[in-house]
């Protein structure tokens, strides 16, 4: 298994994975090919793939403002979790980051994931209660989709 850094190359295995994965959720237009080829663009070394044996078996959409780092679709597909894989991908994904002189990452979890809330506090992320998210959308064709 290797972890490197995500290419416009991998979006179909990427895509494929995230479509398997249970409650995960995909937006119309963020998410496409040409959604992700633009993120890549902007962030070409912060997003990373674990790969085993040319198969793409987690991602990790990880790019930053010039200020703060954030990550998206973090994943490890089924058969791999509990592993350390994740924690991998997150580190190495920091480790781009910083290279780039970002000094903190954060992420956004949905409530109803609770594979993903307990392994972020299981490796030492502060889960804030201080502050509230809000989003607009600018665009109300970038709709998102929960994978049943």
């Amino acid at each position: 298994m290797k972890i490197r850094v995500m290419t416009i190359d991998d979006y179909d295995q990427v895509y494929e994975l995230w479509t398997g994965i249970h409650g995960f959720g995909i937006r119309t237009l963020d998410d496409s090919r040409e959604g992700v080829e633009k993120f890549l663009k902007r962030n070409p070394t912060t997003s990373v793939v674990a790969e085993d044996d040319g198969k793409i078996i987690g991602a990790i959409l990880c790019g930053h403002d010039g200020r703060r780092g954030c990550m998206y679709h973090v994943c490890v597909a089924e058969p791999y979790r509990q592993h350390g894989i994740g924690h991998k991908m997150a580190l190495t994904a920091m480790e781009a980051l910083k290279a780039e002189g970002i000094n903190k990452v954060s992420l956004i979890a949905f409530r109803s994931n609770l594979v993903g809330n307990k392994f972020w506090k299981k490796v030492g992320w502060t889960f804030r209660e201080d502050l509230n998210y809000y989003d607009f959308p600018l665009n109300e064709n970038n709709i998102t989709e929960f994978i049943p």
